[in-house]
């Protein structure tokens, strides 16, 4: 028992000195990590300079073996010299090249036999060529047959002919600039002739794009008279997107295409390049401008259309003018200008839109017509035709200011009871469209000398509006656009005119056979009734027959049909039977002409149709 203490306080002593041992060679270690992370950071300047070193001294070897090249290879100055002047041959275009990069060389590292000027002048001339070969190509790439009017587009430069011009271009980037090579005596001859080519290059690419796009511009200014205007504004909308397209596609092609590469002369030529399209664009839509001047009435929806359209193209619009050049940027800006002209137009639109609502008042045709009115149905149209462009609406309107589409008639609209505060400007419109069409169509139920037939006109009218708008409209999102109150002045309105309608026509109908105190012992008085009764009944009937209720509405006119037969058949049937128990006459099939039955079946032919 002692041996095996013995041991395990030896064992313990041991433990404890291995703990010591490593603890010691953990701070070795550590202070080993923290000097090699000094050293590392103290030889990194040096590492990465002994690298731009090496890159240099390759550099100044190559440069070196080149002017070697040069020394061993050189070739007689006229024998290049026939070479440039005949200009860059079919297959020969890498020996061009080669002769071109010689003589920079030369003039580059000041050859001792090279005569300088005639250097000079033969570069230039060389760089002239192979320009000349980038416009012919280019030339070749912008021109042909466009497509037709309503085909696919087809603008993009010939891929054929990359394979082409891709080379000269690449080469003709390397060529001396004064930027680069200030003291190239060819340098600014050169810089000149490029520029010159690559304005050359934006104005066909510009003339091309504009020979693609200006067929399908003028058929949709022809086309415009003769087709819905909203589908004419959408095609106007699809023509600008392409117009906004080729341009993407042409800037594109002319980063890739173009000598001079630095951003100062692509946004100048880019500039050049769309010159010719903006004056496309401001042609087509100021005739179409001028088309709606002519009839803003008319074609109202194709300005609201196309103002839709240009909104949402704006974006893209600023984003591609601010790629020209400082050259072209000016305070013009024919896609802004364009947007506040066809801004004005809508602006116009809704006051003339309520004021026609308003002139429709003393357009009433004969005494009996109870036709609908042609602004009842454009009314419905229009606001129809408002969710197709409801963003373009809601903006002008916005910019017009609530309530002022009423020239400042009244005070404005969501502050003085007629609608709530919280509805939008569109809502606001809408109820002041609702109520002045109201307006106007009691006005007109007024005006004529035929009061039932005025009844069934107000009330076809009344009713073909909330017809369309409350109870079964074409488009679900109407309804989203009306406010509450202007539901309850369509509902109100309509009450008032069916109220009107029994009114004026059956009531007169109804007093026949309403019983008197003073008669009940004056039997004549009850042949006066019947006879009275079916007077009025003939009358109706046959009045029914040029004014037709609710001629467009089969349930409401049936309705209106059920409604009138509670109203007249019991009441004639208990005035019959009384008559009948007073023994009245003693020939009563005299005066009692029909059954109540009949009298039903006759109340309801009103009704049908």
């Amino acid at each position: 028992m002692d041996d095996e203490t013995a041991e395990i306080e030896l064992l313990q002593q041991n433990l404890n000195k291995t703990r010591q041992i490593s603890k010691r060679m953990i701070t070795i270690l550590d202070s080993v990590d923290t000097r090699l992370a000094k050293l590392e950071k103290s030889i990194m300047p040096l590492y990465t300079a002994t690298q731009i070193l090496g890159r240099r001294r390759n550099n100044i070897d190559r440069t070196l073996e080149r002017i070697e090249d040069l020394a061993n290879t050189r070739q007689d100055l006229a024998v290049d010299e026939s070479l440039i002047l005949r200009g860059p041959q079919t297959g020969q275009i890498d020996a061009y090249k080669d002769a071109l990069e010689r003589l920079n060389t030369s003039i580059a590292f000041n050859a001792t036999d090279l005569d300088l000027p005639a250097a000079a002048r033969l570069v230039e001339t060389g760089a002239k060529k192979l320009t000349q070969l980038y416009t012919k190509v280019v030339a070749e790439g912008s021109s042909g047959t466009t497509s037709a009017p309503g085909a696919e587009l087809m603008t993009s430069f010939p891929s054929s002919l990359l394979p082409t011009l891709s080379p000269v271009v690449a080469f003709l980037r390397t060529l001396p600039l004064p930027s680069t090579h200030p003291s190239h005596p060819a340098a600014g001859a050169i810089f000149a002739t490029l520029q010159e080519a690559q304005q050359g290059y934006a104005d066909m690419r510009g003339n091309w794009s504009v020979k693609c796009l200006e067929g399908q511009g003028k058929r949709l200014v022809v086309r415009a008279e003769t087709v819905d205007a909203l589908v004419t504004g959408r095609e106007f909308r699809e023509w600008v997107e392409l117009m906004l397209g080729t341009a993407e596609e042409e800037y594109k092609l002319l980063l890739e295409l173009s000598p001079l590469s630095s951003p100062q002369m692509v946004a100048s030529a880019f500039g050049t390049l769309m010159e010719p399209i903006l004056k496309l664009f401001n042609a087509v839509l100021q005739q179409l401008i001028a088309l709606v001047k002519k009839s803003l009435h008319k074609f109202n929806f194709l300005a609201l259309s196309a103002f839709d359209g240009l909104l949402s193209l704006q974006r893209h619009w600023d984003d591609l003018l601010s790629r020209r050049g400082s050259d072209h940027v000016s305070d013009k800006n024919e896609p802004r200008d364009g947007l506040q002209s066809l801004r004005a137009l809508c602006l116009r639109s809704f006051p003339e839109f309520l004021v026609d609502i308003k002139m429709g008042a003393m357009a009433r045709g004969s005494d009996t017509s109870t036709k609908l009115m042609d602004f009842t149905t454009s009314i419905v149209a229009y606001i129809e035709r408002i969710l197709q462009v409801q963003r373009a609406v809601e903006s002008a309107l916005l910019a017009l200011g609530d309530g002022n589409w009423r020239m400042g008639e009244g005070i404005q609209v969501g502050k003085g009871g007629k609608e709530e505060d919280d509805g939008s400007i569109l809502e606001h419109f809408i109820h002041d469209i609702i109520t002045t069409a109201i307006s106007s169509l009691t006005t007109l139920s007024r005006s004529s000398r035929r009061p039932p037939f005025n009844s069934v006109f107000l009330l076809n009218n009344v009713s073909y509006l909330r017809q369309h708008l409350l109870l079964e409209p074409k488009h679900d999102d109407i309804l989203s656009i009306m406010s509450p109150s202007t539901s309850e002045a369509l509902n109100s309105a309509f009450r008032t005119a069916k109220a009107g309608y029994f009114d004026l026509n059956f009531s007169p109908l109804m007093q026949a056979i309403t019983d008197d105190p003073k008669d009940k012992s004056n039997k004549s008085a009850g042949k006066e009734k019947f006879t009275r009764f079916f007077d009025l009944l003939d009358e109706l009937v046959e009045r029914h027959k040029f004014g037709q209720v609710l001629e467009d509405d089969p349930a409401g006119r049936s309705e209106i049909g059920e409604e009138i037969v509670m109203l007249v058949v019991p009441s004639f049937q208990r005035f019959t039977q009384k008559q009948k128990d007073k023994e009245f006459s003693k020939n009563p099939q005299k005066y009692i002409k029909r059954t109540p039955d009949d009298v039903e079946v006759q109340l309801r032919s009103l009704f049908k149709r």
